[in-house]
């Protein structure tokens, strides 16, 4: 499947999610919930995937992705009131120290989630 087909489908996954439970609950609550509609929506993915973190050669330590979603697109979640530019500098860090070349980061606590969501390519 494209990155593209993926993407969409993480998006109306999150939608999805949002429009059942709505806004102001813990990340944790939406991340087990979107897990549920990655699997009904057969997307495969690893749920606080670890990645170390390395400095000329040496594991310095490690860091925790909430979502890959088919070993290629990190999904990054929260639950505030606005975006931080911290949070676009941690998912851009994820997907360079992944290798990764496409990241979502979705705000739940929005009115719509279009409107909380973000894409990111490397």
């Amino acid at each position: 499947m494209e990155l593209n087909q993926i993407t969409e489908k993480i998006i109306g996954c999150g939608i999805e999610v949002h429009r059942e439970l709505g806004a102001g609950l813990l990340e944790s609550i939406y991340e087990t919930a979107l897990c549920v509609e990655l699997e009904d929506h057969g997307l495969k993915y690893e749920r606080q995937k670890a990645l170390s973190v390395e400095y000329k050669g040496h594991k310095i330590g490690e860091f925790r992705i909430d979502l890959l979603v088919e070993n290629s697109i990190v999904v990054e979640l929260k639950s505030v009131e606005r975006f931080e530019p911290v949070f676009e500098a941690q998912i851009l860090s994820y997907m360079k120290l992944g290798k990764y070349k496409l990241g979502i980061l979705m705000n739940f606590n929005s009115r719509l989630l279009r409107d909380g969501i973000k894409r990111y390519i490397l």
